[in-house]
């Protein structure tokens, strides 16, 4: 075993793990970076999350409905080489950009706490033992598998990474979860072509959104040839006799059958801590697996700190990168930037119709006491949405009745993912909802509907 020493150790490559890397070679220090997957150079977003799936979805974008099947099923394939394309050479880059750092060194390998701020890193030919002054977990989340019978070893059941690298495209996609991820696959699979069926245990769609909004997101994608079958509690997966997976489903007392060609399991992500050996460095864990942090991030050992998904708090690559700056503040400023001081995240869901979100709802205003008032607009008054032939969904604000301050926003509509941002930025400088009444917008873009949508 080679015992090495360096002033930081960070597990896992992923989007706060890879910039600390930079900032800290940048000051002086000498860094490794342990990555046990060497097709996760960059993290999760750039290799199986944010960019593939988003490669994918625009391809969606542009196939067209009336080709044949082999037309489709080759289109489908040749989008999902490009993806491979772009994820190979964003990964590159990633890679690159650190290895080339002299007081970097890259390890791929399985990397585990021996004690207190000393890390065993297994890789394919050595073991190495790294004495760290510092350390970062950046480990990120993986997905989780729920205890259905023969989900694990039945073919064609894959998560979120396997589907995104499936070659030939499912006549038949069943989806097992009808959370943000299962819709986004859910849309994107019925844009390539595929009768995509999504199941939900539970009875309520989409149950953090209004009604209103949940109801026009399902009926959106229903139009798009999605079926949902809510209150579906999927008991056992096995090989059909039609070659591809059958589901066995209890739904309203009664059981039945679904055969697929693919099945997306989407049930939500679990933080990666198995087998990282915390218990060893004195690093605890929330009872769901997450590494307990504070709001400057720190863990219960001295200096170790987490960021990113492993923390068990919001799942976005933006975040992780806002976890860094909570970490560098820290270590090089002065110390005053935490979670605490983050608000307003907003989020997007790539749908078909995009939908983005950032702030309360009105269920949760009204649930909290506020005064509020409703503003709704109808996302075919936009002009730019005719020009974009997309004028379906419609765009929903909270303002407080009383102080005009923006309580929360949510958009479904063309380009919302863009227009989510500027509202963002107004309630983060606690603008009162007449600045975006009134702000002065170019034409025609999907943003200027913000004039008519806070005009009420």
């Amino acid at each position: 075993m080679k015992k090495l020493h360096y002033d930081a150790v960070i597990i896992g490559f992923g989007k706060g793990g890879k910039t600390l890397a930079g900032k800290l070679a940048g000051a002086g220090k000498t860094v490794a970076l342990v990555e046990m997957d060497s097709e996760m150079y960059g993290g999760t977003c750039i290799n199986v999350g944010c960019i593939p799936s988003k490669s994918l979805i625009v391809s969606a974008a542009g196939a067209d409905p009336a080709a044949s099947e082999s037309e489709k099923a080759a289109y489908y394939r040749e989008s999902v080489e490009q993806k491979r394309r772009l994820t190979a050479s964003l990964r590159k880059k990633n890679f690159d950009k650190l290895d080339h750092l002299p007081n970097v060194t890259i390890y791929n390998g399985r990397a585990r706490f021996a004690a207190p701020l000393q890390v065993e890193v297994t890789a394919a030919d050595e073991t190495y033992l790294l004495d760290a002054g510092q350390v970062f977990l950046n480990t990120g989340s993986t997905a989780r598998i729920p205890p259905i019978e023969g989900v694990h070893d039945t073919p064609g059941v894959f998560t979120s990474a396997g589907l995104l690298d499936l070659d030939a495209l499912p006549a038949r996609l069943a989806v097992i979860g009808g959370g943000y991820i299962g819709l986004e696959f859910a849309s994107m699979f019925a844009g390539f072509g595929s009768e995509v069926t999504v199941l939900q245990d539970g009875g309520t769609f989409l149950p953090r959104e209004d009604e209103d909004i949940a109801a026009a997101i399902r009926a959106l994608l229903e139009k798009r040839g999605v079926r949902f079958l809510l209150n579906a509690q999927t008991e056992r997966i096995a090989s059909g006799a039609h070659g591809g997976p059958s589901l066995t489903i209890s739904r309203d007392g009664r059981t039945e059958t679904l055969d697929a060609d693919a099945v997306l399991v989407a049930t939500g992500r679990v933080p990666n801590t198995e087998g990282l050996n915390c218990e060893a460095a004195g690093v605890e864990l929330t009872p769901r697996g997450a590494v307990k942090v504070d709001e400057r991030l720190r863990t219960t050992a001295p200096n170790v700190w987490a960021m990113g998904d492993v923390t068990g708090g919001l799942q976005h690559t933006y975040v992780s990168l806002d976890d860094f700056r909570v970490v560098w503040s820290q270590l090089a400023g002065d110390g005053g930037y935490t979670t605490a001081d983050r608000k307003n995240v907003p989020y997007s869901v790539f749908l078909a119709t995009p939908y983005s979100r950032v702030g309360m709802n009105e269920r949760e205003a009204l649930a909290a006491g506020l005064p509020v008032r409703v503003l709704r607009l109808s996302a075919a008054a936009i002009p730019k949405a005719q020009v974009l032939r997309a004028p379906e969904g419609v765009l929903k604000a909270v303002v407080h009745a009383e102080t005009g301050k923006i309580l929360g926003a949510m958009l479904l509509c063309e380009e919302s993912y863009e227009m989510i941002n500027t509202v963002k930025l107004a309630m983060d400088f606690d603008a009162g909802y007449t600045k975006l009444r009134d702000q002065v917008f170019t034409h025609p873009t999907m943003t200027e509907a913000l004039n008519d949508l806070f005009a009420g």
